[in-house]
Order: structure tokens, then sequence, then C-alpha cells
């Protein structure tokens, strides 16, 4: 089993669903974005019902603008220990792919998944 490394080393999340609602999480360094969307994913806030997805798979992780490829850990990221990290928490099926044009994954409407026509 993995060491839980001290509490003063335990990266404190707060995460933002696109419709405005947050939630503080604490994670190890260790802890990768995977790990973090299935940890949510097992302990859905209960304020988030209308927010709940059907796979952990789909939640993406946003920080400063970018996504969180699924083996990037907290510790990669070099937060400051002890401070409240803000990310944002998304329901994408695919990650926008690194090298495409910038512009066409600013999509200025909300994540709406239902109706994208690929």
């Amino acid at each position: 089993p993995m060491k839980v490394p001290p509490a003063d080393l335990m990266v404190h999340l707060r995460l933002i669903l696109v419709s405005g609602k947050t939630q503080d999480f604490t994670f190890s360094p260790n802890d990768s974005a995977t790990d973090i969307a299935k940890h949510v994913f097992d302990n859905w806030p209960a304020g988030w019902e209308e927010e709940q997805v059907s796979s952990p798979g789909i939640l993406r992780l946003i920080f400063q603008g970018r996504f969180l490829h699924g083996n990037v850990t907290l510790g990669a990221l070099k937060l400051p220990p002890g401070r409240t990290t803000v990310m944002h928490l998304v329901a994408r099926e695919t990650l926008p792919e690194p090298n495409s044009h910038g512009q066409r994954n600013r999509e200025k409407t909300t994540e709406s998944n239902c109706c994208l026509l690929l």
C-alpha cells in the first residue's frame, strides 16, 4: 500500500463544476488526474446530483486553462503545499489533441456533449 504523506504535504483541491458548484478535496501529491477523477466519482458530493456522470473515465481536470492528462500527478504540477488549488472538473469523452489549432479547442459555448457533431 502507498504511504500516505504527512498532512502538511497533502494537496488541497477545490473542484469547480461547469455549473459553478464547488467542493473541496484533499489528495496526496502522488495522486494522478485519473486517481482524482476516480475518487471524486466514488465520493460524489451530495450537492452535485444534477452533474452526476456515468463513469469516472469522462471526468477531466482543467488546471490553469489546460486539461490534465490522466497520468499527471499533483506533485508534478509543483503546486504550493498547504494552499488550496482550484481546478475545474468537466465531463468530456475525449481530450482535445494538443497539436490541433488552438482556436478550435476554445469553445465559447458551455460544454454540451449531447449534440456535438464531429
